[in-house]
């Protein structure tokens, strides 16, 4: 039913009875009824808009828990999609697949999703630095001149990108989200997003972790505006360790950094095949995204 490798790294998944819904870079997504969507977070990983190879230990659990946590956590502030993670709620079809299913998978309420990435940046790195360099601005927002690398901005800023269902997400302005999105959605969702990573990030330095930036899914449902996918996950943020941090530099970081700092190493082209990883590679980035979810969420992360 599943394809593993060593450590039990669960590449594929093949559920034959369920209908399956999409199939991402990470998640595989099945119908399960009208209205419910089962979640399933694998252990690949992306790096350059390509899935490589080698799989991650216990990075789908690693997503998964960490997204419940921070749902939990702010559940106050934005309704979200979960249903349930406990399998032996599950529907008796999916129930079947309960092995593969613990611990890496969320029944969730289907939503009426919002065609923009809605990212969130207190800090200047990645695709934002890049284009600051180039224009001083990022996204149409001008920035003041001088800033470094990794440089904390003066406020957080919020600047959406189109979703790319292959290849890379495009960052757009806020009126450009405008036409996409109806702007008086597009308004309450800039200023959500803007304040759950103020909530978020707030709860996170408190723990030693600087999220830098990080990108949030909403969609509709009867609720109203509604937190979907993951969130503020490794795959989803830049988690950079607080007493690591200096900027002017490119940081230390608890989330896939370390594959593409490898992968740059050596000089892939960035075209298929993808390579495969070394197992230290791997075994060293799943340590980071088990230490992100330790620090965090103050548990240990139970064995599936």
């Amino acid at each position: 039913m599943t394809t593993e490798t060593l450590d039990s790294v669960l590449l594929h998944t093949d559920f034959s009875d369920l209908e399956l819904f999409a199939s991402g870079k990470v998640r595989d997504v099945y119908q399960s009824g009208s209205d419910q969507l089962l979640i399933v977070a694998t252990d690949r990983i992306s790096a350059f808009d390509y899935v490589l190879a080698t799989g991650i230990p216990r990075k789908g659990q690693v997503l998964t828990q960490l997204s419940l946590f921070w749902f939990d956590f702010l559940r106050e502030l934005v309704p979200n999609h979960l249903i349930t993670s406990d399998v032996s709620r599950y529907p008796a079809e999916v129930q079947v697949y309960a092995n593969d299913l613990r611990g890496r998978s969320m029944l969730v309420q289907r939503a009426d999703m919002f065609p923009v990435e809605c990212v969130v940046r207190g800090y200047l790195s990645g695709s934002a630095w890049k284009e600051y360099k180039a224009s001083g601005s990022v996204c149409g927002i001008q920035l003041p001149a001088g800033l470094r690398e990794s440089d904390e901005l003066p406020q957080p800023i919020f600047t959406p990108a189109t979703k790319a269902t292959t290849g890379h997400d495009e960052n757009i302005s806020f009126d450009e989200m405008r036409q996409l999105v109806p702007p008086e959605d597009a308004g309450q969702l800039r200023d959500l997003s803007l304040a759950i990573y103020a909530t978020a990030g707030a709860y996170a330095r408190q723990k030693g972790i600087i999220i830098a930036d990080t990108k949030f899914e909403f969609g509709r449902t009867a609720a109203g505006i509604t937190l979907a996918d993951e969130v503020l996950t490794p795959d989803s943020s830049r988690f950079w360790p607080a007493d690591k941090y200096e900027p002017g530099m490119s940081q230390q970081s608890f989330d896939k950094q370390y594959v593409r700092d490898y992968l740059e190493e050596i000089r892939w082209n960035k075209q298929p095949p993808a390579p495969r990883l070394p197992a230290e590679v791997a075994r060293r980035t799943s340590e980071k995204y088990v230490e992100a979810y330790r620090r965090l969420t103050g548990r240990e992360l139970g064995m599936l």
